[in-house]
């Protein structure tokens, strides 16, 4: 399982109110899940801290 965490509102989204980001209209990101997403061992991926990493992977 992976899920995709709008945290970069410099850039993009950031909503939660997981790690303390604001909860918005369009979408959600409750901080039950990600404590569930730890406690399962998912991937969290951080539109921050991880994109840029991801998509230039997926580049080559």
């Amino acid at each position: 399982m992976m899920l995709v965490f709008h945290d970069d509102a410099k850039r993009e989204y950031a909503y939660g109110p997981a790690n303390d980001l604001p909860d918005t209209k369009f979408g959600t990101f409750p901080q039950s899940l990600m404590e569930e997403a730890k406690k399962k061992g998912w991937i969290v991926i951080s539109m921050k801290n991880d994109w840029k990493v991801i998509f230039l992977s997926a580049r080559q």
